[in-house]
């Protein structure tokens, strides 16, 4: 179609005059929707729309098969190939689905080894901008994560919700073999050991074999004394 309305900073041409306005804001910065609650500005009145849903708990896109909600029906829409098992992206090196663009280009960096997440503090970088913002915690000594039940605060979500199987007592790791559980999936792990005899841990003295390092590192002092 026809676009005869171009941008003069970098000729990109739109339909109509109303989509260029909007696109001209991408060069000057300006952002003249302001979200009354927290501040942020916006470049379109919808996009300021759909970010008030943060504030208020709205979310009109609900999933027919799990009836989860979303703020933005983008989002849904990437939701419900959870449930159809759709997966149109897909990597040109190793031939790997992706329900969404945005993974897709993420996993790309395990083949391009591309790290563009660089740390201000001490420079090292980082393939996903989720593992920079962790990263970033060591120094700022952030835990944003915090147990309701005693207080103590976590750098991860995951490491939180581990912890708190101590309150609750949940140990949702079973042996297949002895049905014993565990709160932790490295301590189930190393358990079935017991089963399959597998002893991963070997002295580089004497070749003596243990199924768990803190075993090995004990044996070790039998040659350091």
């Amino acid at each position: 179609m026809e676009k005869p309305w171009k941008c003069g900073d970098c000729g990109k041409g739109f339909r109509v005059p109303s989509q260029l306005d909007v696109h001209r804001r991408s060069h000057t910065g300006e952002r003249p929707f302001t979200c009354s609650v927290c501040g942020k500005g916006f470049t379109q009145l919808y996009t300021l729309q759909t970010h008030q849903r943060v504030h208020t708990g709205e979310r009109p896109f609900t999933c027919s098969v799990c009836g989860k909600g979303f703020t933005v029906l983008c989002t849904l829409q990437t939701h419900q190939r959870v449930h159809t098992g759709e997966r149109p992206f897909t990597c040109s090196q190793c031939e790997k689905g992706f329900t969404n663009l945005s993974i897709l280009r993420s996993h790309q960096r395990v083949h391009t080894g591309e790290r563009p997440f660089s740390c201000s503090q001490c420079e090292k970088e980082f393939a996903q901008l989720s593992n920079l913002r962790k990263h970033q915690r060591v120094h700022t000594g952030a835990r944003p994560f915090t147990c309701s039940q005693c207080g103590k605060g976590f750098t991860q979500l995951s490491n939180l919700r581990k912890h708190q199987r101590v309150h609750t007592g949940e140990r949702p790791f079973s042996c297949s073999q002895c049905e014993k559980e565990f709160a932790q999936l490295p301590n189930l792990r190393t358990h079935q050991r017991v089963h399959t005899g597998e002893r991963p841990f070997s002295c580089s003295k004497c070749a003596k074999e243990f199924a768990q390092l803190s075993s090995l590192q004990s044996h070790q002092r039998v040659h350091t004394e």
